[in-house]
């Protein structure tokens, strides 16, 4: 792996948390002290060679960077267009990108002397790779995570409370992703002076969606010196599953400056793009403010908040990070969606086709693969970021596949 010294220019988001319109800190009074102290904690160690050369060495050791960027021979003969390449996430420690975050979290919390590190957690993969990386460090963690997701996603949940996590059900609301942020920055409000709220995906209060983009920018590093090693130029396109959205900002951060790369990030579409049935923010949503940031959301005429639903627990979501937000405003990424079904079939395409049983939310961009590489030339060259792997999902599959036969 390259060396790093700190991952990407210090110029995004402004000193203030902003990308443009988007993103700033929007709490209570009560957090904006331990956010502050977070921001000031961060541009420390984002300035001291030594953290990054701490976070490289376990990224090398522990989470076993880097990963493969694999062709999809057979895919790519079957589609017969566009040659498409996975990055596989799924391969590393953990099965997902979100140990990259939890590693360099793990590395500030120790930094800043806080012995107990809380989560949310929708899908599972950040829970799993908090209470890994807690684990690995001998500190104490809790997740917080729906009470439907721990329903669907029951493999994570017993593996979080395998490695010591504590879980603890979230009840109100959705009983959802958003559901357990709101419940995890309830308890840090209480418990400020000894514990770290390591958040999962590049979206909240400023400095939460930075700090998630850098650590996951070792992503877009390996792949831009991977496509170039094995090509010799760079792709034509990126394409990468859109939640909060802190796989797609790591790939698409590697490839931002050159207007010659497209970026499409791909929301989750649920059953129809209509109220209640869907997550796709970018096709329905407005501008709003929601759990310390200002970006787009999903939400009613009142301001409120709407429900959302998705195959994928961890793309069924209100907001999305405010750089996706910047990034769609000033038109250098494209965000669409995949509908459930869509999402589906190209998880079985693809273990049927290369081997790989990728996760649910990683689906969704393999479905834009799918749908659109037939049309475009031999020449082109795409790159999905296939964010983890597909074991915690096999419970929902059969209900799923079940459920479409009754």
């Amino acid at each position: 792996m390259t060396a790093l010294k700190s991952p990407l220019p210090n110029t995004l988001p402004d000193s203030a948390g902003f990308y443009g319109d988007f993103g700033g800190r929007f709490v209570p009074d009560t957090l904006m002290a331990p956010l502050a102290e977070l921001e000031d904690a961060y541009n420390k160690a984002h300035a001291d060679p030594a953290f990054w050369a701490d976070y490289e060495r376990l990224l090398d050791e522990f989470v076993g960077r880097e990963t493969p960027l694999q062709p999809m021979h057979r895919l790519t003969a079957q589609l017969g267009g566009a040659k498409i390449y996975l990055k596989r996430e799924d391969l590393a420690h953990t099965g997902a990108h979100k140990i990259n975050n939890a590693i360099g979290q793990i590395l500030l919390a120790q930094r800043m002397g806080k012995k107990r590190i809380i989560a949310e957690t929708g899908a599972g993969q950040h829970g799993v790779a908090t209470a890994t990386a807690a684990a690995a460090f001998g500190l104490e963690c809790i997740v917080y995570m729906g009470a439907d997701d721990m329903a669907r996603q029951e493999p994570n949940v017993y593996r979080m409370r395998l490695l010591g996590a504590e879980v603890v059900p979230v009840t109100s609301g959705s009983r959802t992703l958003k559901d357990a942020v709101s419940e995890a920055m309830r308890d840090w409000v209480s418990h400020v002076h000894d514990t770290y709220y390591l958040l999962g995906s590049a979206l909240g209060p400023h400095p939460y969606p930075r700090m998630v983009r850098d650590f996951q920018s070792v992503i877009g590093r390996e792949a831009r010196a991977q496509i170039l090693a094995a090509e010799g130029r760079l792709p034509d396109s990126i394409v990468a599953c859109v939640g909060g959205g802190s796989n797609a900002i790591g790939i698409f951060s590697g490839f931002v400056d050159d207007a010659q790369v497209k970026l499409i990030g791909v929301e989750a579409g649920g059953t129809a793009i209509a109220k209640g049935q869907h997550a796709a923010r970018f096709s329905g949503g407005s501008m709003g403010i929601f759990q310390g940031m200002k970006t787009i959301i999903l939400q009613d005429t009142d301001g409120q908040a709407e429900l959302t639903h998705s195959v994928s627990a961890g793309l069924d979501y209100t907001g999305v990070g405010p750089e996706h937000a910047y990034l769609q405003a000033l038109g250098r990424a494209e965000y669409t969606y995949a509908l459930d079904d869509d999402a589906v079939a190209a998880l079985h395409r693809l273990a049927r086709t290369e081997g790989i049983i990728c996760a649910l939310e990683s689906a969704h961009a393999v479905a834009y693969a799918i749908k659109t590489a037939p049309a475009l030339s031999k020449d082109h060259l795409m790159i999905v970021n296939l964010s983890g792997r597909g074991d915690k999902d096999i419970g929902i599959l059969r209900s799923y596949e079940e459920n479409k036969k009754s």
